[in-house]
């Protein structure tokens, strides 16, 4: 009774929290859910993945693929590709690029 109390105890210490998976880093959840506002270097398609860097005050990566510095390059689909200034990119429910000022 004590050792299995104790292996339990030790299984239960050692387990993610629930949240884990939301907190994941691009590629587990986020290959099924496209983020909507911000997209990280590994979600863009290879041949996008060029002039990346990192924000300023956030530290997120980010890639800008010949749009200029102050630019990020946004996918939403294979129709709909193209860049908006930092953070203001998004993809609407339709799969289209929108830019809000």
């Amino acid at each position: 009774m004590t050792r299995s109390l104790a292996a339990a105890l030790l299984l239960w210490c050692f387990m993610p929290p629930a949240s884990a998976g939301l907190m994941s880093p691009p590629g587990a959840i986020a290959d099924i859910i496209m983020r909507a506002d911000w997209q990280y270097p590994q979600q863009l398609p290879p041949r996008f993945r060029n002039h990346c860097r990192y924000e300023y005050f956030t530290a997120r990566p980010y890639c800008s693929d010949h749009c200029g510095s102050d630019y990020q390059f946004y996918y939403c689909s294979e129709a709909s590709f193209g860049c908006c200034h930092l953070g203001r990119g998004y993809c609407d429910w339709n799969g289209l690029l929108r830019c809000h000022p």
